[in-house]
Formats: C-alpha cells, sequence, structure tokens
C-alpha cells in the first residue's frame, strides 16, 4: 500500500454523499509551498489533493469547512482527465483513512479542536464521534 499524508486548508466547505448505500464526504486540500527559483525570485506553489472519506462517521462533516487546517491521510490515485480545451490534465486524488482538524481556520486564531470539544456537550475528546 502507498500512503499518502497531507497537512493543508481545505479550498472549500465539504460535501457528504450516499453513494450505493454508503456514506462519503468530498473536500479538497490546498498544500502550498514557497520557495525561491535559480533567480532568486520568490515562487509559491501550491497542490490539491481531491479527497473522498468513505465513512459512517459523519459528524466530523460541520467542521470540515473552507480554510479548515486539516491532516488527512490515505491512499492516493492519480486520474487523468481532458480540459475544456482539450488537452490532457491530471490529479490527485486520495481516499482518506484518516482525518484531523488541526486548528481553526486560515486566519482565524481561535483552537477548533477545542471548540469541537466544546460542542460535544461537555464530553472527553475521545468521546467524540469522529
Amino acid at each position: 500500500m502507498i500512503k499518502l499524508q497531507v497537512i493543508g486548508h481545505l479550498g472549500k466547505d465539504c460535501t457528504t454523499n450516499v453513494v450505493n448505500g454508503k456514506n462519503v464526504i468530498n473536500f479538497s486540500v490546498a498544500h502550498s509551498e514557497r520557495y525561491k527559483d535559480a533567480s532568486g525570485n520568490q515562487k509559491e506553489k501550491t497542490t490539491w489533493v481531491e479527497c473522498a472519506y468513505w465513512t459512517d462517521r459523519t459528524a466530523i462533516a460541520p467542521y470540515l469547512k473552507k480554510g479548515q487546517l486539516v491532516f488527512a491521510e490515505g491512499s492516493p490515485e492519480v486520474r487523468g482527465y481532458t480540459k475544456n480545451d482539450g488537452t490532457q490534465g491530471t490529479s490527485l486524488t486520495m481516499r482518506v483513512l484518516s482525518i484531523q482538524l488541526l486548528g481553526g481556520a486560515k486566519g482565524d486564531s481561535s483552537n477548533e479542536e477545542a471548540s469541537v470539544a466544546g460542542n460535544a456537550g461537555g464530553n472527553e475528546s475521545d468521546d467524540l464521534p469522529f
């Protein structure tokens, strides 16, 4: 098995669907890195990972909002597709095996994990439904 781990911000709110009687949470994660090219110019490269989390435990879905920082781990797959202009493209997808909320949304100084625990009716964090 090849394992992919990604830490990044969600590009949009997740969607939850039922496919063949099974729940799937779909979301996209952006990972950006900055570097200097050979000329010394500052560059930024963003890699997008389209994620599918097949789970019966969909209680995490309300917390998967645009900008949320997450750690996701799973099996990668590269898919080919045809762009609108007729050229070929590829996308990186991942079947998510586990996901963790790492903090507040991008630009938000609050700690999302603390908010989640606070909304769980005072239960300990390992009693959360996800």
